[in-house]
Parts: structure tokens; sequence; C-alpha cells
């Protein structure tokens, strides 16, 4: 199999939790209504860049992401398939899990992050990663939580460094887009992208493959197909979904932050 820049086929494996998934921006169904909750109704970054790669090439694409997802479980569940995918791109965006829960083990997350890598790499796939930003400033975290959260954040993009040292590939630095910063780049957890905030990974994502030749129409950063903001799913997705899970990460890394204050302040 002959891809990359001459080739016109191109085989694409998107892996890693529900960011990739797409939560935050929904497709209509045929009516014109949102619909959320059922699989393959969420579209997203990788998708979006998936289109777009289409402009110009044959594309294969691959989502294996899996809402919720763990550095295990992209190397116990979606590792695999993506290998046998044999990409010659594959994103690997995992690891903020991780950071917000009582078991966090920052050993066992560089070692999952490096056999996932390693094993992608060594089929000749072009990494996709990325370095994460301050999740705490955009959620808006009281400053003791916060503080834990950025410590895990820097163990995790430390270990993302060494992905981008040992095995090359493209690397997005989140911190650097000003436009994931802004209010409509969110939904309404400020943890998932909304559809903007989707189109600008995928733009800012594509921008890296252009750099490195491929040579495709860039994703469009207008809204198209999606929804726009809306208080009342907004608020239906916070009451049915969103406050659960606030509730599940706050007893996961409250009590470590809390521990962890008095430690500081003994």
């Amino acid at each position: 199999m002959t891809s990359q820049h001459g080739n016109r086929y191109l085989r694409f494996a998107a892996l890693g939790d529900s960011t990739t998934v797409g939560i935050g921006d929904p497709v209509p169904d045929e009516h014109g209504r949102a619909v959320n909750r059922q699989r393959g109704s969420w579209r997203g970054w990788a998708k979006l860049l998936a289109d777009a790669l289409a402009t110009s090439y044959d594309v294969s694409f691959c989502n294996l992401a899996i809402s919720g997802a763990t550095t295990a479980v992209v190397r116990e569940e979606q590792l695999a398939d993506a290998v046998a995918h044999r990409p010659d791109i594959a994103s690997l965006l995992v690891g903020v899990n991780d950071t917000l829960r009582s078991t966090w083990d920052p050993v066992r997350v560089r070692d999952d992050l490096h056999h996932v890598a390693g094993s992608l790499h060594a089929i000749g796939a072009t990494l996709v990663t990325v370095r994460f930003h301050d999740h705490g400033e955009v959620l808006g975290l009281p400053r003791f939580l916060r503080r834990a959260l950025t410590a895990r954040i820097d163990v995790l993009n430390a270990a993302y460094d060494e992905l981008h040292d040992q095995y090359g590939g493209l690397r997005l630095d989140l911190a650097g887009r000003p436009e994931l910063f802004q209010r409509a780049s969110w939904s309404i957890d400020r943890f998932h992208p909304s559809e903007a905030g989707h189109r600008a990974l995928a733009r800012a994502f594509g921008e890296l493959l252009r750099d490195e030749g491929y040579d495709f129409t860039l994703p469009c950063l207008e809204p198209a197909g999606g929804f726009p903001p809306s208080w009342r799913r907004d608020m239906a997705w916070m009451v049915n979904e969103g406050a659960p899970w606030i509730g599940r990460r706050a007893r996961d890394l409250g009590p470590w932050a809390a521990r962890k204050a008095v430690t500081v302040l003994a």
C-alpha cells in the first residue's frame, strides 16, 4: 500500500475518549432533530477532519474512541483494531479522564501511552497528538481543585512530550489556540467542545497535516448541519448527563485535592 502524499488512498484511525467520539457536536436526523444518545449520532473533530481529507483522498476512516476512556481503555480496547486498520494517520487524544480519577497512576498512564504510540509508530502511522490546555481555567474550578488538576495535566503533558520526542509525528498545543478558550468553543459543561470547538480542532489538525504535505481542503469553521446554542438543549444535557458526570469527578478528584491542600499547609 502506498499512501501519504502521492497516493490518493488514505487510512485514518482515531483513538481516544469522548472528545474524539464527538460529544458536544450532535448531528440532525432526517427530521432535523438533534440525536445524541444513539451510536453514531455524534460528529466531532475527527469526522470533520476525515471528511475534509476526503476532498482529495479516498479515505478509510475508523473512529475507535470511547466516551470516558482512560489510557488503559485505549490500550486494551482500541489499539488492536487500530493496528488492524493499518492507518497512515493515527490520532491519540486521551489521558484527561485519568487525571480526574482517584485511581490516577502517572506511571501506568505513561506506560500505556508509550505502548500505544510505539505500536502505531511501528506500523508506519503518522502520530497525531496534543499538549493539553489548563482544563481548570476553562471549567472555572475552585482554586484548590484547579491546582490539583493542573499538576496532573502537567504530568500528562510531559508524557506526551516524550512521545513526540521518541516517535515524532504531529502535535497540537491546545494552550496555544486562543479560539479554544472562547466560551462559544465549549458545551455547557465546559469540558466537551461545542460544534464550534470541534470545528476549530479539526481545522487546527488539518493545518498541521497540510504543513506535512497533505493536499486537501481544510475543514470549514462555519457551523453547518449541527445545532446553534440552545439553553433548553444545554439544560437538558446538564440535568441528564452533565450533573451526574460532574458529581462523579468531584467524588474522585475532590478528596485527593483536599488532602493535597492540607499537606501543603501543614
